[in-house]
């Protein structure tokens, strides 16, 4: 029987007001978040400087949420353990920015905790094939990284569908995520196409009500949570 994981709302804090930080992740928990996604672009693999881990540790102080960081940044060995020390629960490098995925995977599995592998929209599925028996986790990108804000990929339900059977197959334990355009709209059509973990940047920091937001998408996942693919 193929395992189901429990669909889950990830607000990516590269969104939020900086100025009201812990404040705003405190909308979202007590809204029932459990996740919170934290963006890291290096302004070299994408054209974006976002933040560094000095943020991710405030972000630490400010919650006890499983801190899920995306790092959009070339040589991320170097960094791991920065971090880690910040308070990272998971860490998720890109494919095409280490040319030794599996060391960088086991680099962070080394330090316990779980690793993750996000690609590009135009990087194809079956390039995951050999790496996805040792990820914890797959990220979708769902918009080409480097800002939020942008239009969702429509073509991302294909490539989604396509990495929910090869994950089934391959690694059943491993989940996926999708980032970048996500919304209320969109939210259950992904959950149905196999996602697990939903990243959602402004449509939850740019709400008039953030807290009142999450349990909209909350909503939407606890409606299509045992209706998945």
């Amino acid at each position: 029987m193929i395992k189901r994981h429990e669909p889950i709302l990830a607000p990516s804090i590269l969104a939020a007001d900086f100025t009201k930080l812990g404040e705003q992740i405190k909308k979202c928990t007590d809204a029932g978040v459990t996740w919170i996604h934290c963006d890291i672009m290096d302004g070299h693999f994408v054209p974006n400087i976002s933040y560094g881990p000095m943020i991710v540790d405030a972000a630490n102080k400010a919650t006890d949420a499983f801190l899920d960081v995306h790092l959009m940044i070339y040589n991320p060995d170097q960094y791991i353990d920065a971090f880690i020390h910040a308070g990272a629960d998971q860490i998720t490098v890109h494919q095409e920015a280490t040319p030794h995925l599996h060391r960088s995977l086991q680099l962070i599995h080394s330090k316990g905790i779980p690793a993750g592998v996000a690609i590009n929209p135009s990087t194809p599925i079956n390039t995951l094939e050999e790496i996805l028996p040792d990820a914890d986790m797959i990220l979708l990108m769902s918009v080409n990284p480097g800002f939020g804000g942008q239009k969702f990929i429509d073509a991302t339900y294909k490539k989604l569908r396509l990495l929910h059977h090869m994950r089934n197959d391959l690694n059943p334990s491993c989940r996926i995520e999708i980032d970048g355009g996500v919304s209320l709209e969109n939210a259950a059509a992904l959950i149905h196409a196999g996602a697990d973990i939903l990243v959602a940047g402004n449509s939850v920091f740019g709400a008039p009500d953030i807290s009142q937001r999450c349990k909209d998408f909350q909503h939407i996942l606890d409606q299509t949570k045992f209706q998945k693919a």
